[in-house]
Parts: structure tokens; sequence; C-alpha cells
């Protein structure tokens, strides 16, 4: 019985110690927004007979990714009671329904709890909410696609503190897309792209709910999560919102500097991204933009202007002075960060292997590995470098559920932990080990 009692410790020291050992993937593009995964013993190519399901969960319609940590998995939808969907992108749906926060087991995808609220849409592209759930200690802050931001508590789904931002701040309507900027945890504050009068930003005390600051005029807010890098010796808040890059003040909200930088169709949407001394920022029709930062106090130097990338909403990786990504028309693209010239492109991530408008591919790399999923739901792992693209292997991984121009889509971030990838799409949420 002593052996027996003293083996069943070290087998529960074990399972800690190896659930330790791995990576939570705790908010959208991993544990520092920059699309690297860190774990260690991951796949380098398919397996024969593609990918195996660990579990299945059924979910309704979301275009938000799932976030792990703590040994569970954090996922948001929409279930439509009334009203006509459409995918028109210049026309809001107007839709009664109940947006849902769950909270699933890890190894079985099990819902622990649901919290759930009546939410009606005017937005398009009506689909559910788009940011991705963000975990921080025993707290997980979720944003609606309709402005309802809600902290809960991590354990049972309990409401510690929510904020109505349409209401609270004034906003006479949604952007037409919907609320999409996932919220940004820094210090012992929450940070939110809101809208309203001298509010396109605020900060929240992440523990109360409570308003610290609000900064920026601008009505037309855009989609782009705030961010935080350190540069010219001071943390800076970063605000992309329709009309310019701002960089804040964190602990105050002044401004820093500004840059004006208008994208298309008001779609300020892929966070900037701090590599050395430079930022670079991406978006539709010319946006893209290369600046480089102060050293000694904080300011940038516009670079280049139009080159690079231009994605729709899917986020570059920067490797090794080189930008990686997918452009708005379905090319995988090879730039040189500081010239902004092309090195190479390929259409392995396209809609068979063709340009098509407002394409998404998501990158992520792991080591010398990619991982890439494609808007028809596979998974490829390939090697990546200014030498070229070389492709590994394939395998369907979701099934495309959503449409845009006529064809089926998947347009969520997945996320990449527990040597698993965990993907969603209208219907469901599935998990796949990618381990050796």
């Amino acid at each position: 019985m002593v052996w027996r009692l003293y083996g069943f410790t070290i087998a529960i020291i074990f399972s800690v110690l190896s659930t330790a050992a791995a990576d939570d993937w705790n908010q959208w593009l991993g544990p520092n927004r920059d699309s690297v995964w860190s774990e260690s013993g991951i796949i380098t190519a398919i397996p024969e007979g593609g990918l195996k399901a660990k579990w299945r969960t059924p979910i309704s319609q979301g275009f938000s990714g799932p976030a792990v940590a703590k040994g569970r998995v954090f996922v948001t939808d929409y279930v439509v009671e009334d009203g006509d969907q459409s995918f028109d992108p210049g026309k809001r749906n107007e839709l009664t329904g109940i947006e849902r926060i769950h909270c699933l087991d890890l190894q079985n995808g099990k819902v622990i709890w649901t919290h759930s609220y009546p939410c009606q849409y005017s937005i398009s592209y009506g689909l559910g909410p788009r940011a991705t759930p963000t975990v921080d200690g025993e707290n997980v802050y979720t944003l609606g696609a309709e402005g309802h931001l809600y902290c809960l508590n991590v354990a049972d789904g309990r409401v510690r503190w929510m904020k109505n931002l349409k209401q609270d701040y004034g906003v006479k309507e949604a952007p037409m897309w919907g609320y999409a900027a996932h919220p940004l945890v820094a210090g012992d504050k929450l940070f939110c792209l809101v809208g309203g009068k001298g509010s396109a930003a605020v900060a929240f005390d992440k523990n109360s709910g409570e308003e610290i600051w609000r900064a920026l005029d601008e009505e037309n807010i855009g989609y782009c999560p705030p961010t935080m890098v350190h540069a010219g010796g001071k943390d800076q808040l970063l605000i992309w919102h329709a009309a310019a890059l701002n960089s804040l003040n964190p602990a105050t909200g002044d401004v820093y500097w500004s840059v004006k930088i208008s994208p298309a169709y008001f779609m300020s949407i892929v966070a900037p991204i701090k590599h050395k001394n430079h930022l670079l920022v991406t978006g539709l029709q010319g946006s893209s933009t290369l600046l480089e930062l102060n050293p000694s106090e904080p300011g940038v130097t516009e670079v280049w202007r139009g080159r690079g990338v231009q994605p729709d909403h899917n986020p570059p990786v920067v490797f090794e002075d080189h930008i990686y990504g997918v452009d708005v028309k379905g090319h995988l693209r090879c730039i040189e960060l500081v010239s902004g010239k092309r090195v190479w492109e390929d259409l392995a991530t396209a809609p068979n292997g063709r340009p098509a408008a407002s394409t998404t591919g998501f990158v992520v790399r792991n080591g010398t590995h990619w991982y890439i999923t494609t808007e028809q739901g596979e998974l490829i792992i390939a090697r990546m470098s200014p030498e070229g693209y070389q492709e590994l292997g394939r395998a369907p991984m979701i099934a495309p559920t959503s449409e845009n121009w006529g064809r089926q889509i998947v347009w969520s971030h997945p996320a990449f932990s527990n040597r698993c990838v965990f993907a969603r799409n209208d219907k469901e949420i599935v998990c796949y080990s990618l381990a050796k």
C-alpha cells in the first residue's frame, strides 16, 4: 500500500511537471502576440494518413480564435435567433441572438462552463465575435462584436466586471465589421479600442474595470489591437485607428507621436510589428509602411511606404530581417524588411492555387519550421527562408463553413499549445496532436 501511494504521488508530480512544461497560448497570436510557437517535440511533416483529431466539440458561429491556458480552452461564439445573414461587406446584418463564452477541458474538449448574454447585431458579416479571449492569471477577458467587454473568473465563469462599450461611451454604432481589436493586458491595465468622443482608446484597471484614462478623438476606430513596444527608452502603447498610427504613454494616454496611415475602407487591422529598431505596419492599398524608431526618445522616421506584403487581416511574421506573410490576393511572400524588396512569392496558400479577393493565411513559426493554416482549413508544414519556400506536407484540419466572395472560408486564427493545434469554424472546435 505504501509503495502504491508513493507511486501514485510520483505519477501526480510527473503529470504536473509535464503540464507545466507545456506552453500556453493565452491570447491572440500566442503569449507574446508574435505568432511564435516555442514548444519542442513537434512534428515537422504531416504523418502518413493525415492528422488525427483528439477531440471535437460543437460550437456555433464566430471569427474569434481560441485561447489555451491553465489546462483549459476558451472560445466565443454567437447563436442567431432571428434575422437574415448575408455576406455583403458593405451591408450590416440586423440580427437577434446570444453571444457565448465557453471554457473547455484541454484534454477532452468537454464544456466546463459557459457564460451567455443576449446581443443585438448590426454589423457586416454578423457571424459572431471577432476578438480572441485573453487569459491573465485567474481572469479571462473577452470582447464581443457589439462591444460587450467581460472579465470572468477562469475557474467558474463568474463575472468579475463588464462594460458595454457602446452604451458606456456613447458610441452610435459598432464599426462596420464589429469590435475586433483584441484587448491588451499590460501590467495592471487592460487597453481597448472603444470609440466615442475623445475615447478611441481607453485604459481600464484590469481588476476592477474602472477607467484610468481615455485618449484620441477618431470616429473610425478601426480593428487593430493595442500593441505595446519599448523604444526610445520608453514603453509605448501603439494605437492604429483608421486615420493614423499613434504612440501613447501607457500610464497617462498622452500622445508621444502620430503618423498618418489611412488604409482603405478604414481597415486598420494588423498590429504593428517591432523588429530591432524598426516598426512594420501592414495594410491594404499602399498603406504598408516601415518606420525607424528613434533610439533616444519616442519618435519615428519613415523608411518606405506602399511596399512589402499587404494583408487583409492576417498578420505577417518578421524573422531574420525578412517578412513572411500572405498578401490580400493569396500570394505567400518573402520581403526584405529594410528595403521592402520582394524576394519571392508563391501561391501555395491561395484558394485552389489561384489569386482571390481577401484571401487569408496565418503563419506561425516554430524554430526553423513554419505552420501555416489556409482559409480552406488546411494545415501546411513548410520551411521558408530568403532562398525559397519548401512545403513538407499539408492536411485538412477543419471544414470551411463561412462565406466570402462566393467561396467557403475559415477566418479564425488557430492556437498552438501543449503540442497541439486548436482550430474552430462555425460548427465546432477541434484539437489535433502535433507531438512527435
